[in-house]
């Protein structure tokens, strides 16, 4: 079986700008620690001889060894002679006896509670599967009525399509991962926003890209709420000078900034698309959770020259909207690209649930009121979060988003791996910064979801506080590398 493993050049770029005023050897072991958390270094991989880190970063061995001996003291590494060192997740994140939180909470999921009446739906579509009984069952493609209703929505928003340009998927990530396979060969380069969606970068790297990347910023402190967004002329000349096979993109609320892509702005990049014969995956799972976005946009391929040109494939779920627990996702695509799709699935999956494809082509056609009860609930929960962080940490900076469900803050120093693994320690779970990013960018940024109850958010924050205190009263040394983190 082979053994993954991680090279001393490879864990360099990982690891970032680890070093803080702790000793080097427990800075170097919380920062291998939570990328093992994070699952940047996925379990059982083999980190480098500690002669070949020691040498790759600049320290003495003694420093290395003692690293290693911490995570293997704190259940984060096994060592064995003659096989090396394999990281370990040390168990379940425990909140401490003396938690006064009362338990764990996740925030490293931004996704939406359930829609109320969910079971209901279900049950209605639940003697619908009768008719679907004579067959086998296996479906690459989806069931004709979801099919349907999916373009039908996408018709709706201003994007006329066929069912014959759907195909059903196991969520969005199954979309992006399947896509990745098909359209990328290995060495090819693949377009992605930083930061992004962590598993976006996961997909086009396991389908053997080399990914280039452009940025994406949020309006900082002192700026109007408009400024920030995507790098054009890094993205156009990305486009023309490095000919991507594949770009993807959060055209509409962002993740983790949260930005919308001005119209103008989509057209010229379609534009260049079409002229580098780049295809651009729009993944809009996020792009009908609206809260008070001002004009009107349409799906991004419409904005295509020819919106049946294959410029533009687009993704979509209905796990941010409804619920995380329903795995149906769509590709609209070619009909040409559709096929490919279907031909290349069987090799990993062999189709769509049937009776979950019958529950969401039911909820497809009340779409328009839940968005509506969804935008109520948004507005709230980030009305919330921007007045208990405002409160509590005066010198963060939220960015005001209109829609979507996360806010990218930054914090005023590059301490965000540092404050992720302490608030483990005070029962909060929260994706650090450089998760978002590649080689360890954005260690001054937090992504926080709003889309939690106003209990949960409380607590979230009084936990963050309380880590935030305890890295106050351990400042970090003042180190020049640590000026220009992002």
């Amino acid at each position: 079986m082979a053994v993954n493993q991680v090279s001393a050049r490879s864990l360099e770029a990982l690891l970032g700008e680890w070093r803080s005023g702790a000793s080097a050897y427990l800075a170097l072991a919380d920062r291998i620690r939570l990328l093992t958390l994070d699952g940047r270094i996925p379990t059982d991989t083999r980190l480098p001889a500690e002669r070949d880190l020691s040498a790759r970063l600049g320290l003495s061995r003694t420093t290395v060894t003692a690293a290693y001996r911490e995570l293997r003291d704190a259940g984060a590494l096994v060592s064995v002679r003659g096989s090396g060192s394999r990281v370990r997740l040390p168990g379940a994140a425990r909140a401490r006896a003396d938690d006064p939180l009362g338990g764990i909470l996740d925030f490293s999921k931004a996704t939406m509670p359930a829609l109320p009446g969910l079971a209901d739906i279900a049950a209605l579509a639940a003697p619908e599967l009768a008719g679907h009984l004579g067959d086998s069952g296996f479906d690459p493609v989806g069931i004709p009525e979801l099919r349907a209703a999916i373009a039908d929505r996408y018709a709706a928003r201003g994007l006329p399509t066929d069912p014959e340009q759907i195909m059903v998927t196991l969520g969005a990530q199954h979309a992006i991962a399947l896509l990745a396979r098909v359209l990328i060969g290995r060495g090819d380069r693949a377009l992605i926003e930083m930061p992004s969606y962590p598993h976006a970068y996961e997909a086009l790297r396991g389908a053997g890209a080399r990914l280039v990347p452009v940025g994406v910023s949020a309006a900082g402190p002192g700026e109007d709420a408009a400024a920030g967004g995507w790098d054009e002329t890094a993205l156009l000349q990305t486009l023309q000078r490095s000919n991507p096979v594949l770009g993807y993109l959060m055209p509409d609320f962002h993740n983790p900034t949260g930005r919308s892509m001005p119209v103008d702005q989509r057209e010229r990049v379609l534009a260049a698309a079409a002229r580098a014969g780049t295809v651009l995956i729009a993944d809009e799972t996020i792009a009908e959770l609206d809260i008070d976005r001002v004009g009107d946009f349409l799906p991004f391929a419409a904005y295509a020259e020819s919106v049946r040109s294959g410029t533009a494939v687009s993704i979509g779920s209905v796990g941010k909207t409804v619920w995380g627990g329903l795995r149906i996702g769509w590709i609209r695509a070619d009909r040409s690209l559709i096929r490919k799709l279907v031909s290349a699935r069987a090799a990993n999956d062999l189709g769509t649930p049937i009776l979950e494809q019958l529950i969401v082509a039911r909820i497809l056609s009340d779409l328009p009121a839940i968005l509506a009860l969804r935008s109520d609930e948004l507005q709230s929960g980030r009305d919330h979060l921007e007045g208990l962080v405002a409160d509590r940490f005066p010198d963060w900076h939220v960015p005001h988003v209109d829609g979507g469900i996360t806010a990218w803050v930054n914090l005023g120093i590059p301490v965000s791996s540092r404050l992720a693994l302490a608030a483990r320690t005070y029962g909060l779970l929260v994706p650090a910064g450089p998760q978002f990013g590649i080689d360890g960018a954005f260690e001054r940024f937090l992504r926080l979801p709003f889309c939690y109850s106003p209990e949960e958010m409380d607590r979230a924050i009084d936990a963050l506080g309380l880590a935030w205190d305890s890295l106050l009263r351990h400042p970090m040394a003042d180190t020049g590398y640590l000026a220009d983190v992002v």
